[in-house]
């Protein structure tokens, strides 16, 4: 018998330079949130229209998710990874010599189609090295993206604050080219074909659990996505701009979003060890409840001290979700088309995102408050909380149980 590397010390090896690749990839997604009340400044929009180039990005972030995902598939997250990191310099350089917003909004669907190269491709490339722990794998590396956006906003703040906002990117491309690139080359080995027949056959017997075909569960997961990520995008999207509105600054704003997604750090590498003895329905269901009750203590919030605890406990809330339904897609559907499949689902997700950041923009241009764009996202919620308790009723997942060998 010979053990398919799988769980072995080069996957962890792999896992710690992809969480790298993923914390720097990701950045791109993140600056426009930082930025967005100077460009609210600059270029004398309303507060609709100077989240467009948030909705913008994440709509490139989204279609990023899955195309990428396909090409992954096929060509490997090397290649793919030094194209994004060429992309994203490309896109920063035209945000910078953009004079309107239109222009901008531009630059960024480029922008986020390349970043998401460090989300979706990496969470399904490293899904592949891991079987008994790939919870933790997965959760690790979708905590990139939260990394990326607790750090960058701290660091580019100070940036923001003393050069304005076409210094940030121009920082950022610097970054991207200088960390991306050198990490991408080191990533080129690929699993082996064993490894694909043996997870092939473990999410085989979780499909036919559910009653459900791949491409009926893939659409049904992008519906639960949607829902859970509009309600999501409420305080991460728009907790600068609050905070702007209660007189509290945008550094205040930042240092918020960055305590939130730390949480969600800690709430991810949290969930993915549950995921591990759970499965990827009851752990996304459980962050999906508690990310709903979170929502709910924004409404009284509006001092100093309350907004910063509540904005941690919603990031100790909602960290997990999203990397589960990569976990239940690799729990129910073949293993050669993880990136195409993860990408599809991740995809939903950021849709979801940035109909969130829209609507939370809309909402507030229309009753000049916050408060019913939270109730927004406390409903959509309720959404996902419905199909993912329907999941859960209808079919039996099965966690992985050890190691595979062949």
């Amino acid at each position: 018998m010979q053990t398919i590397e799988t769980d072995s010390r080069y996957s962890w090896f792999r896992l710690v330079l992809t969480l790298l690749v993923a914390t720097i990839a990701n950045a791109g997604m993140w600056a426009i949130i930082v930025i967005m009340p100077a460009v609210e400044a600059e270029f004398g929009t309303t507060r609709a229209e100077a989240s467009l180039p948030y909705t913008l990005t994440m709509i490139g972030f989204a279609l990023g998710n899955f195309y990428l995902g396909r090409a992954v598939d096929r060509f490997g997250v090397a290649l793919l990874l030094i194209f994004a990191a060429l992309t994203v310099a490309l896109g920063l350089v035209l945000a910078i010599m953009s004079h309107s917003i239109v222009l901008l909004s531009a630059a960024q669907l480029i922008i986020g189609f390349a970043s998401a190269i460090g989300f979706g491709p990496l969470i399904a490339d490293i899904s592949h090295w891991f079987v008994r722990r790939r919870g933790i794998a997965v959760a690790l590396v979708a905590s990139g993206n939260y990394l990326s956006g607790a750090i960058w906003p701290m660091l580019l703040a100070g940036v923001l604050q003393d050069s304005g906002w076409r210094a940030v990117y121009q920082v950022m491309a610097v970054v991207t080219l200088v960390g991306v690139i050198p990490l991408a080359l080191a990533l080129r080995r690929q699993v082996s074909d064993a490894a694909h027949e043996a997870a092939q056959l473990a999410s085989s017997l979780n499909a036919q659990s559910s009653g459900l075909s791949p491409r009926a569960l893939q659409y049904l997961l992008g519906l639960a996505g949607i829902g859970c990520c509009v309600a999501m995008s409420m305080p991460q999207v728009h907790i600068v701009s609050y905070c702007v509105d209660l007189g509290f600054g945008p550094v205040v704003g930042a240092e918020m979003l960055s305590l939130m997604l730390l949480g969600g750090v800690g709430s991810r590498v949290v969930s993915g060890l549950l995921a591990d003895r759970l499965g990827g329905v009851r752990t996304l269901l459980i962050g999906s409840t508690l990310q709903c009750l979170a929502l709910f203590l924004y409404l009284p919030a509006g001092g100093l001290v309350s907004l910063y605890v509540v904005s941690l406990v919603f990031g100790l809330s909602q960290g997990g979700i999203v990397p589960s339904y990569a976990l239940i897609v690799r729990e129910y559907m073949p293993a050669r088309e993880a990136g195409a499949r993860v990408g599809f689902v991740m995809m939903a997700t950021i849709m979801g995102m940035a109909l969130g950041g829209w609507l939370s923009g809309q909402i507030y241009d229309l009753s000049g408050s916050y408060h019913l764009a939270f109730i927004n996202g406390i409903f959509w919620n309720g959404l996902n909380i419905a199909i993912m308790l329907w999941l859960l009723l209808r079919s039996k997942p099965r966690a992985p149980r050890g190691a595979v060998t062949a």
